[in-house]
């Protein structure tokens, strides 16, 4: 599903702030939730093809996927930060 600049802002928020009240110590502040969220969705996304998974279809699959992305890079920054 195609979506645009806006879309995919509202997204981004949307997943960022999910993952990081679920990854404790993702907390970053809501810029960086937005831009996480908006990295999730690639990587999510990413993911969702080479394992050959669909979450859904429409807003809920898109936030699904970027809410997954997002949590994977927030438990990757958050192994990177203890170190």
């Amino acid at each position: 599903m195609e979506h645009g600049i806006i879309a995919w802002l509202i997204i981004g928020c949307v997943a960022g702030w999910l993952a990081s009240v679920l990854v404790d110590g993702g907390g970053f502040g809501v810029l960086i939730d937005i831009v996480v969220g908006i990295a999730g969705a690639f990587i999510g996304g990413w993911l969702s093809g080479v394992l050959h998974v669909s979450l859904g279809n429409g807003w809920i699959g898109s936030v699904a996927t970027a809410f997954v992305g997002a949590v994977i890079l927030l438990f990757v920054i958050r192994l990177i930060k203890r170190r």
